[in-house]
């Protein structure tokens, strides 16, 4: 006679599992970079793990509107599953930069939605939103470019990143980096304008990484890959 299943883990379950996890000195670092939630991210992926894929508990889980519960959430779903109107609601409540970036990477990049929604997203007047839109448009000048108007990127780039709201100026950012790294043909308009409109020049860079500064991250970039 074969053994009965374990019993669905339940939201409140989850939930206890995460707030036993919550250490004050983590959500203090976290909450200085605009996360609401003091759970260690090793831990909260471990927690993920032991749950494996539960796409209709990833769903309760959304809902509860916390954010480590929603990183969780990410985590068990099943990207596929999910509808396109389903993501964009998602991504509209996702305000918390972590859930936000993480559903853009780990869910809306892996769904067969991910083409439409960068193209509504991209110039939606909700400037956290835009910042989807143009996540995914840099996964797309560096891996599948044709159909994309790169001049045009660079248009848009240099007449509004320099005033764009913090998250949306980062995408942008992002955005024109990968076109100088990745098209050589676009590369020096790309560090020119960098050089002219100097978004995070000043960033503070650890030692050992690189700046997000477009001029060196796409030097430093294409100095790695001469090298492979």
């Amino acid at each position: 006679m074969a053994s009965a299943s374990p019993p669905e883990p339940t939201v409140a379950e989850v939930m206890a599992d995460l707030a036993a996890l919550e250490d004050p000195k983590i959500r203090a670092v976290n909450e200085r970079h605009g996360d609401d939630h003091g759970v260690n991210l090793t831990r909260l992926r471990a927690v993920a793990k032991g749950l494996k894929t539960r796409h209709e508990l990833a769903g309760r889980l959304w809902e509860t509107g916390d954010t480590a519960a929603r990183l969780v959430a990410i985590l068990i779903s099943r990207p596929k599953s999910y509808t396109g109107p389903e993501l964009d609601a998602m991504l509209r409540e996702a305000r918390v930069p972590k859930a936000h970036d993480w559903l853009v990477n780990y869910v809306v990049k892996k769904s067969p939605h991910a083409e439409e929604l960068r193209t509504a997203w991209f110039a939606d007047a909700d400037p956290v939103v835009a910042s989807a839109g143009w996540a995914l448009t840099s996964t797309r000048v560096a891996k599948e470019a044709e159909g994309l108007d790169l001049s045009g990127l660079l248009d848009l780039v240099e007449t509004h990143m320099k005033d764009a709201p913090d998250r949306l100026q980062w995408a942008m950012n992002e955005c024109l980096a990968t076109i100088g790294i990745h098209h050589p043909e676009h590369r020096a308009r790309a560090v020119g304008i960098g050089e002219s409109l100097e978004v995070l020049k000043d960033y503070p860079t650890p030692p050992g990484c690189t700046s997000p500064y477009a001029p060196i991250w796409i030097n430093e970039m294409v100095r790695r890959q001469a090298e492979k």
